[in-house]
């Protein structure tokens, strides 16, 4: 698969906040996922697809509800992509709030092999 054709995919899958399939099907068994700052529940930097599955299960059962997934067209460059995420969520304890980032990915022979965000 292209980057392009990753790209395309991804942010379809994103829109509709379907995370964790676009991870088992678009992502490397080594991917790494990297976040601003560390959380009380994860670390800045995480390893491997089971570990990034675990984080988006965890992630998304943390929400009560989702109102709305807004994701821009993506950018492509050579083996990269990023794009915007804007989510209205009620996370649970916490209420509702709008969830802003830039999301940048890597490819590598046709798989996602590092995400970083920004917010």
């Amino acid at each position: 698969m292209t980057t392009q054709e990753i790209a395309t995919k991804l942010v379809a899958y994103c829109a509709e906040g379907k995370f964790e399939q676009a991870q088992t099907e678009l992502y490397a068994d080594d991917a790494v996922s990297i976040e601003p700052y560390a959380t009380p529940n994860f670390a800045k930097e995480t390893k491997g697809l089971p570990a990034l599955q675990k984080k988006i299960k965890f992630f998304m059962d943390g929400l009560d509800a989702v109102h709305s997934i807004k994701v821009s067209d993506p950018l492509v460059v050579a083996n990269a992509i990023s794009f915007t995420i804007d989510m209205d969520v009620d996370m649970r304890g916490q209420g509702r709030m709008n969830m802003a980032e830039i999301c940048v990915y890597e490819v590598k022979d046709g798989k996602v092999v590092s995400e970083q965000f920004f917010f």
